[in-house]
């Protein structure tokens, strides 16, 4: 694999985990929207799937979005009898978001960028390395 080939891997990597902690970030953002009729449906938390998929240029195997679907979790009832969103039992719907998963999917998604950028910095550096010996 050549330096450019390693480094579209990475960058497609990067890519996708930002694609992930923006979803992410949107899921924590929702976890407390409530419908805004009684009854009504809340927020309803996405999630990203990412599949392999070959770059005819250069034969790598890089990350490309799937899909962005959503949970179908239940969501959770609380009893808020005076609330606007409440149905006739008093009842309203949460999200089915919760903040400690998406902390932790925050934090892996984190992580993988990370390594995309030191794998990015490695090509770099040997490729440096490898310049500087032909001087």
């Amino acid at each position: 694999m050549d330096f450019k080939s390693s480094i579209d891997v990475s960058a497609s990597g990067l890519r996708a985990q930002s694609l992930r902690m923006r979803v992410i970030a949107e899921n924590l953002a929702n976890q407390d929207s409530v419908a805004t009729t009684p009854g009504g449906t809340p927020y309803r938390r996405k999630v990203a799937s990412f599949a392999a998929a070959v770059d005819r240029d250069s034969g790598a195997t890089e990350v490309k979005l799937q899909s962005i679907t959503t949970d179908k979790s239940d969501f959770t009832r609380v009893y808020m009898p005076g609330h606007p969103a409440a149905d006739k039992d008093g009842y309203v719907m949460k999200p089915n978001v919760n903040g400690l998963i998406e902390a932790a999917d925050m934090k892996s998604a984190q992580r993988s960028y990370e390594a995309n950028l030191n794998a990015i910095e490695a090509a770099r550096s040997l490729t440096m390395r490898t310049i500087d010996l032909l001087k």
